[in-house]
């Protein structure tokens, strides 16, 4: 379900019971809490092992417990590629645990989901069969200007039937023909975002796109090695898609600095996350346009920054 918009699908679907559960994992997207407040839903979030993956044995634990609390778990959102790591849960595990259960498994791929375009990144998504529903956002890493975000549904009609007001007034003749997409959604109209998608598809093709996301995820390795190739830094997680996590060695606090510093130099800018009370920074590769050398230079500025810093 598309997340800003659960809450009238909850609602829809259990009526007024307030002890419904939704389970997600610690770094999962601000919009899946905000789908539970909408709802007025309980929230559940779940701890991940050692490569923040949420695994399926964690969940069913959770599933069992609170079901012996009286609780009703109904929903559970798998994200792969993380907003603060681009880290991937087992979807596979997951997916098993929720049909085992009877728990609706949506994915949140917002980001990386467009490298799965490239048939080596495609084990990432082992289990996908599994899941009820699919997000990814082609204005995040397919390069289609904002907003444009693509939603896959194994059972369409849980949608339609959830959302589904039809008066005489919006009848017409043509109807089943076609998916009517405001028995999808709040608004009766809906944007032309698919058109866009579309356009970009035409112009660059499969191969093309394949090509730039590629490129992408070599940059980020590439900035990864500048990183460890300077014994003042450290890479703090797994770099599998284009963003790279790296902080200063040293406390939380030097890391603040060095951000505001970056930033406030105003040639580049980045955005920090925090992960186990460790602050660290994000690079995140994804204009179309840049080159190794952009890499280079946004190197030097961050050791510029780090040099004043230490200084």
């Amino acid at each position: 379900l598309p997340l800003y918009q659960g809450g009238v699908f909850l609602r829809r679907i259990f009526g007024k019971h307030k002890q419904i559960l939704l389970f997600i994992l610690e770094q999962a997207h601000s919009s899946v809490e905000r789908a539970g407040l909408l709802g007025g839903v309980k929230l559940r979030t779940l701890s991940p092992d050692s490569k923040r993956s949420l695994r399926g044995d964690t969940l069913r634990a959770a599933i069992t417990e609170d079901r012996e609390k009286g609780l009703i778990p109904f929903y559970v959102v798998a994200t792969l590629g993380t907003t603060s790591s681009c880290a991937f849960d087992n979807l596979d595990e997951i997916g098993d645990v929720c049909q085992d259960l009877g728990v609706w498994l949506h994915v949140d791929a917002a980001y990386a989901g467009s490298a799965f375009i490239c048939p080596e990144y495609r084990y990432l998504m082992k289990g996908i069969e599994k899941a009820d529903s699919f997000n990814f956002n082609p204005h995040k890493w397919m390069f289609v200007n904002f907003d444009c975000s693509a939603m896959w549904l194994k059972q369409p009609r849980w949608i339609v039937d959830a959302f589904n007001v039809d008066p005489l007034y919006l009848k017409h003749d043509q109807q089943g023909s076609a998916p009517d997409y405001r028995h999808w959604q709040i608004p009766l109209g809906r944007r032309f975002r698919s058109l866009k998608l579309w356009f970009v598809l035409r112009l660059y093709g499969i191969e093309n796109l394949q090509k730039l996301i590629r490129k992408h995820i070599a940059l980020a390795h590439y900035f990864e090695e500048l990183c460890i190739a300077d014994e003042r830094f450290e890479v703090v997680e797994e770099v599998i898609m284009g963003l790279v996590c790296f902080r200063l060695k040293g406390d939380n606090e030097i890391n603040e600095t060095l951000l505001r510093r970056i930033n406030g130099r105003g040639k580049i800018h980045m955005v920090p996350s925090k992960i186990d009370d460790c602050y660290f920074l994000r690079l995140a590769i994804c204009s179309r346009f840049i080159e190794e050398s952009d890499v280079r230079e946004s190197w030097e500025e961050i050791q510029a920054a780090a040099n004043e810093v230490l200084q």
